[in-house]
């Protein structure tokens, strides 16, 4: 979510948790729970838990968006505040996330550490060029959005299965490397997160990946 231009001279600051109870900030930090969630199971190496917290991350993220769009009433500090919460938190879950999966499916090996180095700064320096300069004409990203990694690797988890362990490795780094590039690259993509109908979609996504995990756990 790129920064508004507001001036920090006519904003008025409430106190600092009472932003917590704004309905797009309560959505933003369920994403960040289901964040957490993942990671923990990342390190347990129990992926399929880890994967149903990484998508559930992604929705509560496209949702705060949404709601946060539709809401009347939100003062300019209201909306910065998002804005700047929604940002660190996507550094987190589309970031850090992640490279800690490549990092512990490689067994922590040292050999994955440049991998997911590349990942991680590609993830904060395209949050950070879209923060700054927003959408391309208005209606567009520069660059792959940073979302999109943490969809398309729940997908690709789904055939880890088909692979051994040292093959689909090296199968998960390609594919991070990839879109660490596309996430720096030039090209303009669409906003999906922006149109209702795209979030439904993702909903629906959302609960078959749910489903299909859920159903790896048993």
């Amino acid at each position: 979510m790129a920064t508004e231009n507001f001036s920090l001279e006519n904003l008025q600051p409430k106190s600092v948790l009472s932003y917590v109870i704004d309905l797009p900030n309560v959505i933003s930090l369920s994403g960040l729970s289901c964040t957490l969630f993942s990671i923990y199971f990342i390190i347990l190496e129990n992926y399929s838990a880890a994967m149903i917290g990484m998508i559930w991350a992604v929705a509560f993220d496209w949702a705060d968006g949404l709601i946060a769009r539709r809401m009347k009433g939100r003062t300019g500090a209201d909306r910065l505040f998002g804005g700047q919460l929604d940002l660190l938190i996507d550094i987190v879950s589309y970031g850090v996330t992640p490279a800690i999966l490549i990092l512990s499916y490689g067994k922590f090996s040292p050999i994955f550490l440049p991998i997911a180095f590349v990942m991680l700064v590609t993830g904060v320096i395209r949050l950070s060029y879209f923060s700054t300069f927003g959408l391309a004409d208005g209606t567009k990203y520069t660059g792959l959005a940073i979302d999109n990694n943490s969809i398309f690797l729940v997908f690709i988890f789904m055939f880890e299965g088909q692979f051994g362990e040292g093959t689909f490795s090296v199968v998960l780094s390609v594919c991070g490397l990839a879109l660490a590039a596309l996430n720096v690259s030039q090209i303009k993509t669409p906003k999906l997160s922006g149109r209702p109908a795209n979030v439904v979609i993702l909903a629906f996504y959302t609960l078959g990946v749910t489903i299909i995990y859920g159903w790896k756990l048993m």
